[in-house]
C-alpha cells in the first residue's frame, strides 16, 4: 500500500535538443537601450543648438538708453532724472539733441549742424549705479547717462557711459553763478541748499564743497550740512552767508 502523506518525486528535464536557439532577451534589452541613448542624444543636441540660436539673437538685439542729469534740488544738488537714447559710443565733441520719437525725455547723437543739435559733448564720464558720484567739468549744461538695453526693451539698461553736454545755444545753466546745472564752486545757494542764480535776492556764495565743517575755506560764514547721500564727493555747502 503506498504512503498517502508520500511526495511525489518532481519531473525529469526536458531532453536536450541540438539545434536549438539560444534565448534572445539579453539582445533585445541592448538593442533598446542603445535607442534610447540615440534619441536621448539627438533631444540634448536640440536643445543645446536652441539655446545657442536664442542667445545669438539677444546679443544682436542689443540697443542703448540714456539718461540725463537733473537739475539740483535742495536736498541733493546734482540728482539725476531719466531719459533715452539710441546711440552708446559716445565721445568728446559729438553733438547731440531731444528725440520726440523715444519719449519726451529722449536723446540722441546728431551732427552738430543739424537744425535738432542742442547740445555738443565736452567731457565722457564712466557710468556709476551712483549718479552722485559723478561730476562732470565746469560749464555742463547737461549729463546724459548712456546705458545699454537687450531685446530692443524701453526699460532702463546696463549705464556705461555719462556724456558732459554744454549747450550750442547762449543758454549755459551750467556757468558758475547762472542757477543751472551741478553745483559747483562760485555757484549761488538759498539757505535751504537750492541753487539759484546769483543775481537774485537772498543769494549765498558757494566757496566749496567739502566733506565736514572744518574743511571750509576762510570767508565761510555759513556752512550747510546736506542729508547723507551715498556717492556724493562732498556733504557741506561753505557759503558766505
Amino acid at each position: 500500500m503506498s504512503n498517502p502523506y508520500q511526495a511525489s518525486p518532481p519531473p525529469p528535464p526536458p531532453p536536450f535538443t541540438p539545434g536549438t536557439p539560444p534565448r534572445r532577451g539579453g539582445n533585445k534589452f541592448v538593442v533598446f537601450l542603445v535607442l534610447a541613448l540615440v534619441v536621448g542624444g539627438a533631444y540634448g543636441a536640440s536643445k543645446v543648438l536652441g539655446a545657442d540660436k536664442g542667445k545669438s539673437s539677444t546679443s544682436t538685439s542689443a540697443s542703448a538708453s540714456a539718461t540725463p542729469s537733473a537739475k539740483p534740488t535742495a536736498k541733493d544738488p546734482g540728482s539725476p532724472e531719466s531719459s533715452s537714447d539710441t546711440s552708446s559710443a559716445w565721445k568728446v565733441g559729438d553733438c547731440g539733441g531731444p528725440d520726440p520719437s523715444k519719449g519726451a525725455d529722449a536723446y540722441k547723437r546728431t551732427g552738430c549742424s543739424d537744425a535738432g543739435a542742442s547740445f555738443k559733448a565736452i567731457d565722457i564720464k564712466e557710468a556709476s549705479i551712483l549718479p552722485g558720484s559723478i561730476q562732470c567739468p565746469a560749464g555742463t549744461d547737461v549729463m546724459i547717462e548712456v546705458s545699454i538695453s537687450y531685446n530692443g526693451g524701453k526699460s532702463s539698461g546696463i549705464p556705461t557711459n555719462t556724456v558732459c553736454g554744454r549747450n550750442l545755444s547762449n543758454d549755459h545753466p551750467g556757468d558758475a553763478g547762472a542757477g543751472g546745472g551741478q553745483l559747483v564752486k562760485g555757484d549761488c545757494v538759498t539757505s535751504q541748499a537750492k541753487e539759484v542764480p546769483c543775481s537774485g535776492s537772498g543769494a549765498q556764495k558757494v566757496l566749496g564743497l567739502v566733506k565736514t565743517k572744518e574743511e571750509c575755506p576762510s570767508g565761510t560764514t555759513d556752512p550747510i550740512r546736506l542729508t547723507i547721500a551715498v556717492g556724493r564727493p562732498y556733504d557741506v555747502i561753505c557759503t558766505d552767508g
